[in-house]
């Protein structure tokens, strides 16, 4: 009943708000310079807080297998002070399934991962990995977490992803943000663009993230039809150099 009602919210939400994007800031690489020298700060929480008072629609947090940044407190803790939104991007890992339906965050992308990997290359199989994801989606819902699935902008994917029972999923957006001429970024824009129109006709809730920053964002804002962009290395570069408040505050304004 209460995953129910936040998905019929997300809904409503997404009908007001078809023009622009929200934002949703994953805080990752706050926790990775934290882990650089194995100390206390930055604290995560911290930098929830500030994205939050800056507008911030939602926070991300990827809980990793071999916990390179964030870390089950990191977790509990945000859960406890996310006044906007908590997404936990994961694995279909039994152990990762297991913690996040204790902490139970209002959101859980599901997507792959490798241990080698820098960071997540493509989108989820739902295809090869039906059976598992299926069972997983299942015991997230039970306890009352919207589910995503983190996929590539693939209509065969789109097409298992509603099969599977998900009512939300993530374009991976990789291929356009890494395109190396104008003529690669027109033909992965344009798969987007198609992607999320034919997601939309299925009656899925259609976000969009990976490699997007400064540079590449207004246009893939552009796209009717996408409820959120999740972002966050780039921001939390920008940062660095001119504080996270105005990062997400510069960020917020290219989006818009």
């Amino acid at each position: 009943m209460v995953n129910e009602e936040r998905e019929n919210k997300l809904k409503i939400e997404t009908k007001k708000n078809n023009k622009m994007p929200k934002l949703g800031v994953n805080i990752d690489h706050v926790a990775t310079l934290r882990q650089a020298r194995g100390g206390i700060e930055p604290e995560p929480v911290f930098a929830a807080f500030i994205c939050e008072s800056c507008g911030a629609n939602s926070i991300v947090a990827h809980l990793r297998e071999d916990r390179r940044h964030m870390k089950e407190r990191d977790l509990y803790i945000l859960k406890e002070t996310v006044k906007s939104r908590l997404n936990l991007e994961m694995s279909t890992s039994t152990e990762i399934v297991d913690i996040a339906c204790k902490v139970k965050p209002d959101q859980a992308t599901l997507v792959p991962e490798k241990r080698q990997e820098i960071t997540t290359e493509g989108g989820l199989d739902i295809l090869s990995n039906f059976k598992k994801i299926k069972i997983t989606i299942a015991k997230l819902k039970k306890q009352g977490i919207v589910v995503s699935l983190f996929i590539d902008p693939d209509k065969s994917q789109i097409d298992a992803s509603k099969k599977v029972g998900a009512n939300m999923i993530e374009l991976h957006t990789g291929r356009y943000a890494n395109a190396k001429n104008p003529t690669a970024k027109d033909k992965y824009f344009k798969e987007i663009q198609d992607a999320v129109n034919y997601a939309r006709k299925k009656g899925l809730i259609v976000n969009a993230g990976h490699g997007l920053d400064y540079y590449n964002v207004s246009r893939i804002a552009q796209i009717e039809g996408i409820e959120e962009l999740n972002i966050g290395y780039s921001i939390v570069c920008r940062a660095v150099l001119v504080g996270l408040d105005r990062a997400v505050r510069e960020m917020q304004t290219l989006i818009s």
